[in-house]
């Protein structure tokens, strides 16, 4: 866990390799509960958080260093919409940091080795919007009213101290424009990492371009993909650490595809910890799995890394 005697983030990085977790969702999900509702895993800060803590301390024992909290879908607007005013919102968010640092606790009490740190997750605006759009981007807001919408949560989630922030899934160029600006003066590092689909964003930009947004954003500490294929994280790697100057992070999902309107998974897993030495031979310094990689796979990952 994360403590004043514990290295900051920034500094396990410059150490690095670091493991990340992997998809929360399925984790969840092999435990038994439904989340094919429009606040996927974010329901269960409220209705579940036993299950979070559960899915959270699952990981780290099988060796990640990093979790990612229960907040990619979790947004004041898609709250409101279930009828959950600001205040409760804002205290839900919270919890998903709070939930994380329970888990590593419960980790670290029983065994697993630390520090063991926390990422606040942001997911894009297309993840409130829970129609696939998250895969797609070019919402029709503008990088104003894409930073409107973003900076509140931000900020109650950079408040709530987690050790970074993870700016995460982000299909679209202009949408990372917004998310650079909306962490500026929160005080907490983050990682920005891009959807991608072969040498393009979701949104059809160049990647090089993309990555290039955050060289000189003195929060972002890293810079890469996550929630594409394993084939495309190979490709990424070294496009993010050319045009970003910066360590990159990689955390593909299983190679599988997401039918939005039949909310569900299709498609042949394709991800294997093997990659890892091809991915931190390119600069990747935070390495882990999306959706459909569950602890065997992070396990492996993470054995990968130690051997």
């Amino acid at each position: 866990m994360s403590t004043a005697a514990a290295p900051s983030f920034t500094d396990a990085l410059a150490a690095g390799p670091l493991v990340l977790d992997g998809g929360l969702s399925n984790q969840l999900e092999s435990a038994g509960h439904d989340l094919s509702d429009a606040l996927w895993s974010a329901r269960l800060l409220a209705e579940d958080p036993a299950a979070v803590v559960a899915a959270h301390r699952a990981y780290y024992e099988a060796g990640a260093r990093v979790a990612i909290t229960a907040s990619y879908q979790a947004t004041f607007e898609g709250f409101a919409a279930r009828g959950v005013g600001a205040a409760e919102a804002a205290e839900l968010l919270r919890r998903s940091v709070e939930l994380a640092r329970e888990a590593a606790r419960q980790a670290m009490a029983a065994g697993a080795a630390g520090p063991l740190y926390v990422a606040a997750s942001a997911g894009p605006y297309g993840a409130m919007l829970a129609d696939g759009s998250e895969y797609r981007g070019r919402y029709g807001l503008s990088v104003d009213g894409l930073e409107r919408f973003h900076r509140p949560r931000l900020e109650v989630l950079a408040a709530a101290g987690p050790d970074v922030l993870a700016l995460e899934t982000v299909p679209d160029a202009d949408e990372a424009r917004a998310l650079l600006r909306a962490v500026r003066g929160l005080g907490v590092p983050a990682w920005l990492s891009f959807s991608a689909a072969g040498e393009h964003t979701r949104a059809g930009q160049p990647l090089a371009d993309a990555f290039a947004l955050a060289s000189d954003v003195p929060e972002v500490i890293a810079v890469g993909v996550n929630c594409c294929t394993p084939e495309d994280a190979d490709r990424a790697v070294a496009v993010a650490a050319r045009a970003s100057g910066k360590p990159v992070v990689v955390y593909p999902n299983s190679g599988e595809s997401w039918d939005a309107q039949a909310r569900a998974w299709c498609g042949t897993p394709a991800f294997t910890a093997d990659r890892v030495a091809s991915w931190t031979a390119a600069g990747a310094r935070l390495v882990g799995g999306c959706c459909r990689v569950g602890p065997d796979a992070v396990a492996a990952l993470a054995r990968q890394l130690a051997g």
